[in-house]
């Protein structure tokens, strides 16, 4: 298995309206999520213990919420908010 990201439930769920600029920054910073997890947990699928609690990622203009999920080795990405200037 390999480390992933993705929206849940589904892209237009997430993200339909929010401006492809911001998109942009919330896919970059959710792949560096990604990376970082896939580091601290080498091999997920036996991961043992709990998830760690959701997280709270701030690219410029918004922010996003998340849920790393290690056994599954994937970082969902639940809720965006585009904070126009």
């Amino acid at each position: 298995m390999s480390w992933r990201w993705e929206y849940h439930p589904d892209e237009q769920t997430v993200v339909g309206g929010v401006p492809e600029a911001f998109i942009a920054q919330v896919e970059t910073r959710a792949e560096e999520i990604v990376r970082a997890a896939e580091a601290l947990y080498l091999d997920g699928a036996t991961y043992q213990g709990p998830n760690p609690p959701m997280g709270t990622a701030y690219p410029e203009s918004g922010m996003f919420r998340y849920l790393i999920v290690v056994r599954s080795e994937s970082v969902l990405v639940l809720q965006v908010t585009y904070l126009p200037a």
